[in-house]
């Protein structure tokens, strides 16, 4: 079956695929347009397995929460490269997962995988990108919050960084501008600061204990070079006193708030709850950073331009 450019760029405009990557199917397909989509499909699942081992530490953090129900739903999407990262295409994939995340609940990532998004499974749907963008694509996280806290995202740099906030909110107050204000200074907060705690009572004994090993240490070095050395009983309370600096540094809730540093994060939360007349309480926030914890491909290329001309 005989076909023609207008064929190719059809088949190009619904695929997004190449022009050369259409010709071919088409050609494959002798000239069968549905078969042509097929093979293209197939040839997808091919470059994907063959991608699959390549890096994926670029990439994007995408939030939405439902405007009926509240569900929301945060999800790390990994590309090969930065610019990958910013295309439209790929950005709307991510978003569209986070849809699909809020309405199937899905347990995991690979239970994520064949809920269906369009037409497809969202593994067939991954492939797909990858066949149109032509790197390695990976889902590498999610959370999903339900609709029992008055859920809040927060982006940073366009997707690099995403923080979903949970604020248990009384009835009175849930609708206010200014609890999801709240939301979204809590989740630039974590941003910026990178709590390793929500609060000082989830520091565990085996990190506090660790913590009072290093700053005894720091005491005691400190103390040999002091004019009048401090008894150990001194020293102790010195420690106990910098813990207390330990727990501003690393717990969300007694940072100091960035918008104003002289009350803590816990401090504004009540401040707002007053004003409004309610009561607020952060129950439970996320933060991903995109492509956090994966070593990142180094090129060298002198090196690679040497072994060239080898």
């Amino acid at each position: 079956m005989a076909f023609s450019a207008k064929d190719v760029k059809a088949l190009r405009e619904q695929t997004n695929v190449g022009m050369m990557d259409c010709k071919k199917a088409l050609q494959e397909a002798d000239g069968d347009f549905d078969k042509a989509i097929e093979i293209l499909r197939e040839k997808g699942l091919a470059k994907a397995a063959k991608k699959a081992s390549r890096i994926a530490a670029e990439g994007i953090v995408s939030i939405s929460v439902c405007d009926e129900c509240g569900v929301a739903a945060m999800a790390e999407v990994n590309s090969e490269t930065d610019f990958v990262a910013k295309n439209a295409d790929f950005q709307n994939f991510a978003s569209d997962l986070t849809k699909v995340i809020i309405k199937e609940n899905p347990a995991d990532v690979e239970a994520l995988k064949t809920c269906k998004m369009g037409d497809l499974t969202v593994e067939g749907a991954l492939q797909e990108k990858v066949l149109t963008i032509g790197e390695n694509l990976q889902i590498r996280r999610f959370v999903r919050y339900d609709e029992n806290t008055v859920n809040v995202g927060y982006t940073h740099m366009g997707g690099v960084i995403g923080v979903l906030v949970g604020l248990q909110v009384s009835d009175n107050i849930k609708d206010a501008a200014e609890v999801q204000q709240l939301g979204k200074d809590i989740g630039m907060q974590a941003a910026a600061m990178r709590p390793s705690f929500m609060d000082k009572s989830e520091v565990d004994e085996a990190t506090l204990a660790k913590e009072k090993e290093i700053l005894m240490a720091q005491a005691i070095e400190e103390n040999k070079t002091a004019k009048k050395p401090k008894p150990e009983a001194i020293l102790e309370k010195m420690v106990m006193g910098r813990i207390g600096k330990y727990y501003e540094e690393n717990c969300l809730l007694q940072q100091a708030f960035v918008k104003e540093n002289k009350i803590s994060v816990e401090k504004h939360i009540a401040a707002v709850a007053k004003e409004l007349g309610g009561e607020i309480k952060l129950v439970k926030y996320d933060r991903f950073e995109k492509g956090e914890g994966i070593e990142k491909r180094v090129d060298d290329f002198a090196a690679e331009v040497a072994s060239m001309a080898k």
